[in-house]
């Protein structure tokens, strides 16, 4: 926040702004909002979808089909068939765009609707959109800062500045000096919290020029890399293109030259093979999967605004979190407190000398219990909140206790001081007056155990611990309760609570499930370090040989110096919103998948620099949402483990259903080159490669969206930045598929041709379709598990077993229906076709299962030796 000269500032008169001055500023400065993003035209959002290699592939499918259809009577239906897949994906991608951006809408709660001020000399409640540099608005406990302004009258005012500075804490304010120039403890910021106190405020700046809009405006300047799985997919498209063209090019060359077939002849053959090379159905089947996971995530509490981060936030190597409120519960809490009776104890544990230091607390206490939304909540300052709860656990209240000792005078806390002061009427006319403050303020008698005491507040704060200490003494009934000089000497020591902003509970779990997935758990914030390595440690994120900054140390280093060191650092203290993008940047330049949360503005830029940014539902501000890709709704570090496994099941079922596919498209490119370099010809017609892509494989491949995570999915290693999608094992199963089906395909087409008939291309051509689309069908139930196949196989997603079955049928139906057979060149097979046909379909998945049990025993045998 700035602390420079605003020499243009002017003060309004109380009795604010007139009609004519508000209608000039707001042609001026026009209205109090955050710029919106432009929305993107929906012929972007459509090419978005096309320009993806496999699309691009089917728009060239789709021109030469309708070259065929006009001028070699080719018929449409390839030209329909290949275009409805097309607009189906992208169909489905818009749609699930749209739903990702509805589900945000629903969360935007935190814009302020109203705000209360002076115009005209009347008290007036005015739109917070229509304020404007001037206004004079009245803020009280509970409210929120509608814009920048800059305090005129305020009695106790405290601001929780969370958003804007991480600082768990909230900041006195005081008022203007009238010294030409304004300080941040002389203002108050759009976006923060009135915490305690009221007071009187004038807008200095609005909309974008506020300090929340200045770090809005650091996201257009931030641009988020491709998703690593859009990368591998356009690598592997572009490959399988680059092979298929070769293949295409050969077999034209081949068939005009050697079997001296027509041009639009050539023509056909090289579109059959251009359908065989695409996996029409992978980018749908892509999109069901993260589909799946943005629903199952929000069934999680977490909204996906951007569907590429569903597999993203599976593969993060590195999750840099905020502490206050994510990993901490946000709420102060009194965990131990110490009187000269008691020692140090646990704050449940609460014998006489406990109790009595309880009620000098509650006493001097402002906290107010206000209803919001239907609900109890305690109001004001953190501290006292934190007095007030402990009350309530104890049975008591802070009104309960004033009724038996009124208050009669109070000396309100200021940050100079350190400090506050009230007087209270006891029941036989003396008086009682509380002070509760900084330790080393409380002016303590000289007979009181003041050695005792410094020992206890150094053990509190060496835990990070903030020590709030109470001191007291009775007063005759007729002693001046305002002689803040007399009253505040002479103490006698109550004693002194300890309070931090205590972990989640279940944080501590999630950090070391994150380890056990591979992932670096590192905590960002702005508090300060002592706090921060003391919840770091309690929760798992900083060990002994780990390192801990703070911004100004980071500050220091070079970007080369920090990317050399940043394995080693797990907690980032006092830290500005550059700091926070040069740790999200230096993960990234060594190669890491980075995730980042935070909830405040000045969590915003670094967010959009993240591969995954996670923003706060609750407590998050628009400006930090609209940067995130991920939000959660229940503000809980835990969920973002919960959706790391999710994310995980959806790229692992990606995998898979590349595997499906892909594997079979290389064995009918391998077909159909090897077929015509023979002299066979083409041993599948484009129409009957069409269908096997999209209702043998299509309809199966998409059920895989639904398979379970694996048992071992989060004892796995984050899939790396430059690790190949046909890493892991997957590219030796693939090559063994394809070399299947490629042998197995072509012994089918010799037998059927030249031994089950007289060379007879059609009956070859029909058991190659039925063995090529039924084993490819059969052999998923070997894919989608990475164990051997048992019973429970076919138990989970039953799904797929009636997907299953219904392509079947449809599969059958098109060689077994009269009609259909005759339309698309298929022949009546003999019962030894019939029988070819059910063992060839079979042999895929015996082979892919004997190779999976050899892979698995070869795998273990290091284990094996280790021991």
């Amino acid at each position: 926040m700035s602390q420079k000269s605003e020499l243009l500032f002017k003060l309004t008169p109380e009795s604010g702004l007139t009609d004519a001055e508000i209608e000039k500023k707001l042609s001026e400065f026009g209205p109090n909002e955050l710029l919106e993003k432009q929305a993107v035209p929906l012929y972007k959002k459509i090419w978005h979808h096309l320009k993806d290699i496999s699309s691009l592939v089917l728009l060239l499918a789709i021109v030469l089909a309708t070259y065929m259809a006009i001028f070699q009577n080719g018929g449409w239906t390839k030209t329909i068939v290949i275009s409805l897949i097309l607009i189906i994906n992208v169909v489905i991608g818009l749609y699930q765009e749209s739903s990702a951006e509805k589900s945000l809408a629903a969360l935007k709660a935190m814009s302020l609707p109203t705000a209360n001020g002076r115009r005209n000399n009347h008290d007036i409640t005015v739109a917070a959109s229509e304020l404007v540099p001037g206004d004079l608005i009245y803020l009280n406990t509970g409210d929120q800062v509608p814009a920048d302004a800059v305090v005129l009258k305020e009695t106790n005012l405290t601001v929780d500045e969370a958003i804007l500075t991480g600082e768990s804490l909230p900041v006195s304010k005081t008022c203007y000096r009238l010294k030409g120039h304004l300080s941040d403890d002389e203002r108050v910021y759009s976006g923060t919290a009135v915490v305690g106190g009221r007071a009187l405020v004038q807008v200095s700046a609005i909309g974008m020029a506020t300090e929340l809009g200045k770090i809005a405006n650091l996201l257009n300047k931030t641009q988020k890399r491709a998703t690593p799985l859009q990368g591998k997919l356009d690598h592997l498209s572009k490959w399988m293109t680059a092979f298929a063209g070769l293949g295409g090019l050969i077999i034209f060359v081949l068939s005009m030259g050697m079997q001296n077939k027509t041009l639009a002849e050539s023509l056909m053959i090289g579109l059959s093979l251009a359908v065989a090379a695409v996996p029409e159905t992978l980018p749908i089947i892509v999109t069901i999967s993260l589909s799946r996971g943005v629903k199952k995530m929000a069934d999680r509490n977490a909204i996906i605004r951007h569907i590429g981060a569903v597999e993203t936030i599976g593969n993060v190597d590195v999750v840099a979190t905020d502490k206050t409120g994510t990993l901490t519960q946000n709420k102060m809490t009194i965990t131990e407190y110490w009187t000269p009776e008691t020692g140090i104890k646990k704050a449940a544990d609460l014998p006489k000398a406990g109790q009595n230091l309880l009620k000098l607390l509650g006493l001097a206490n402002n906290a107010k219990i206000m209803e919001i939304d239907g609900s109890r909540e305690v109001v004001g300052d953190a501290t006292e909140v934190a007095i007030v709860n402990w009350l309530h656990q104890q049975g008591s209240s802070r009104q309960e206790l004033e009724k038996e000792t009124p208050r009669i005078a109070e000396d309100p806390f200021d940050s100079n001081k350190k400090m506050m002061t009230t007087v209270h009427r006891l029941s036989d006319g003396r008086q009682l007056v509380i002070v509760k403050g900084a330790w080393d303020r409380l002016q303590l008698d000289k007979k009181e155990p003041i050695k005792t005491g410094q020992k206890a507040h150094d053990d509190f704060a060496k835990n990070a611990l903030r020590v709030l200490a109470v001191g007291y003494k009775v007063i005759a009934a007729n002693a001046d309760p305002t002689n803040w000089i007399e009253n505040n000497s002479n103490l006698k020591l109550a004693g002194m609570v300890g309070l931090i902003d205590p972990p989640r509970p279940e944080v501590s779990r999630a950090v070391t499930k994150a380890k056990q997935a591979g992932i670096k758990t590192v905590m960002i914030t702005g508090d300060h370090l002592v706090t921060a390595k003391a919840i770091a440690r309690e929760i798992g994120i900083l060990d002994s040989n780990q390192k801990a900054i703070t911004g100004s140390e980071l500050q220091k280093m070079t970007d080369s110096e920090l990317k050399d060191c940043i394995k080693d650092i797990r907690v980032f203290a006092r830290v500005s919103p550059s700091d926070k993008i040069r740790i999200v940047q230096a993960w990234q330049d060594i190669g890491k998948t980075v995730a980042m949360t935070g909830d405040g503005v000045n969590d915003a830029p670094a967010l959009k620099a993240a591969d995954v940014g996670i923003a706060m539902g609750k407590t998050g501000t628009e400006v930090a949402k609209e940067a995130a890709d991920m939000i959660l709704t229940d503000d809980n570090f835990a969920t973002i483990i919960k959706a790391v496994a999710e994310g995980r099941t959806v790229y692992q079922n990606i995998i898979k259903a590349v595997e499906f596919l892909i594997g079979v498209n290389f064995a009918q490119i391998f077909l159909m080159v090897i077929s015509t370099i023979i002299g066979w010809g083409a041993p599948l017609l484009a129409e009957q490669l069409l269908i096997i892509n999209v209702l043998a494989d299509g309809i199966p491949g998409f059920f895989i969206s639904k398979e379970p995570g694996e048992p071992n999915i989060m004892d796995q290693n984050p899939i790396g930045n430059d690790e190949s999608i046909l890493g892991r094992g997957l590219m030796q199963r693939m090559i063994i598929r394809a070399v299947t089906f490629t042998i197995l395909t072509l012994s089918v087409y010799a037998y059927g041709r030249f031994i089950l008939s007289t060379n007879n291309s059609q009956v070859g051509m029909t058991l190659v379709f039925l063995v090529l689309a039924l084993g490819s069908m059969i052999d998923i139930y070997a894919i989608k598990d990475s164990q051997p196949i048992t019973v429970q196989t076919f138990k989970t997603n039953k799904m797929l077993n009636w997907g299953l079955l219904l392509s079947m049928m449809l599969v059958l139906s098109l060689t077994l229906l009269p009609r259909l057979r005759q339309f698309l060149h298929f022949a009546l097979l003999p019962v030894q076709g019939w029988l070819v046909v059910l063992i060839g379909s079979l042999i895929p998945v015996f082979v892919l299962e004997v190779n999976k049990r050899l892979t698995n025993n070869i795998q273990m045998e290091p284990e094996k030796n280790s021991c």
